[in-house]
């Protein structure tokens, strides 16, 4: 190719040299791996947490939520080290339909709350793909004013396809939050589903959020998260919507009627709010405070904080059971094949589940 600088016509023309180009490369860079940084040891995060140090919790926190076995075991001994400085803080359950406005009424109530004091952690158990197993983890970008308050602490926990993991995960983060000095912690579930029974089984007060105006408020509601509830709030009372939602708050009381009465002796009241316009929230947080008395003078308190850590005994039993379950050589190898066996009509599933349960026990 003839580059038009060259060509006679222009032989008149001189080109200047350009500027010469850096390197893109930097010469003074050393390209010499870093070593990575040990881990803290179990004392060091232990000492940080009492301490209060935020990136030392942050850090305990990644711990309990990895499954590498080195990680695992680290995580455990800061749990049982962390376990005499726990147990002193207000443990609330947060749920509602999707679009409820969670996260806005948590920023609401957590801002109410640190003005009483104290501080407050958020652990948010954030719904994963099920395709690529990624979650967005964005409650912060909904907790404006929580997200950097001095006072107050956000976790979200993807959770990654399993609901018990996530949960008994969720249950060792709150011991590190209340060690670390938190005195009020909010769980925040993914929706109405199944992950409120394992959320229901960790805190003290069982908070269900909902809305007014959107058809059939009881349709989309099942009997146990409303039986598990111990407050009932219904979001968005404000401008026009008011009357729906004292509306709806009397449809939820008539059906609260029809259930029998709960353990605690608590009868579980229904108010209205405003999450966006901070409007009720001193009433529900009175509520809250109220129970709280309430359960403490009847025995109800200290009696579900026992069967709860009893709950998660046998809940790490089953996971440890299923987990050695399926790591097991044997049965990995023979899984494939028993399937096969089932798939092909040649073998029952409860057949197959039996023959392989024998192999593993007498393996």
């Amino acid at each position: 190719m003839i580059h038009p600088e060259n060509s006679e016509e222009y032989k008149g023309l001189t080109v200047n040299k350009g500027i010469e180009q850096p390197s893109t490369i930097n010469p003074y860079r050393s390209f010499k791996r870093k070593a990575k940084r040990p881990l803290p040891s179990a004392n060091e995060y232990v000492e940080g947490i009492l301490k209060g140090n935020i990136t030392l919790l942050s850090q305990a926190v990644t711990l309990i939520e990895s499954t590498l076995p080195e990680h695992q075991a680290i995580a455990q001994e800061v749990i049982e080290k962390c376990l005499p400085h726990s147990g002193r803080s207000i443990r609330i359950g947060i749920s509602g339909v999707p679009g409820a406005g969670k996260s806005t009424s948590i920023d609401s109530f957590g801002m109410h709350v640190l003005e009483r004091g104290g501080k407050l952690a958020v652990l948010a158990i954030d719904p994963s793909s099920e395709r690529s197993k990624g979650s967005i983890l964005g409650d912060k970008t909904r907790m404006e004013k929580l997200s950097v308050h001095p006072d107050s602490f956000i976790r979200p926990s993807p959770s990654a396809g399993s609901l018990g993991g996530v949960a008994r995960k969720t249950r060792e983060t709150i011991i590190l939050c209340e060690a670390a000095g938190f005195d009020k912690i909010f769980v925040e579930t993914v929706g109405v589903g199944q992950s409120e029974t394992a959320v229901h089984s960790m805190v003290d007060f069982f908070l269900l959020i909902q809305l007014a105006g959107t058809g059939d408020e009881l349709q989309g509601i099942k009997r146990g998260i409303m039986e598990m509830a111990d407050g009932i709030v219904i979001n968005k009372a404000d401008g026009n919507n008011i009357e729906k939602a004292k509306l709806a708050a009397a449809h939820f009381r008539n059906a609260l009627h029809l259930f029998p009465a709960p353990e605690s002796g608590w009868t579980p009241r229904v108010l209205t709010y405003s999450g966006f316009y901070g409007l009720g929230i001193k009433e529900i947080w009175d509520m809250v405070y109220e129970y709280m008395d309430f359960v403490k003078a009847n025995g109800y308190f200290q009696y579900r904080r026992n069967e709860q850590a009893k709950y998660w005994m046998y809940e790490s039993i089953n996971e440890q059971l299923r987990n050695s379950f399926y790591q097991n050589p044997e049965i990995a190898a023979m899984l494939p094949m028993k399937e096969k066996e089932v798939l092909g009509g040649s073998l029952t599933s409860f057949t197959a589940a039996h023959q392989l349960l024998d192999k593993y026990f007498n393996s």
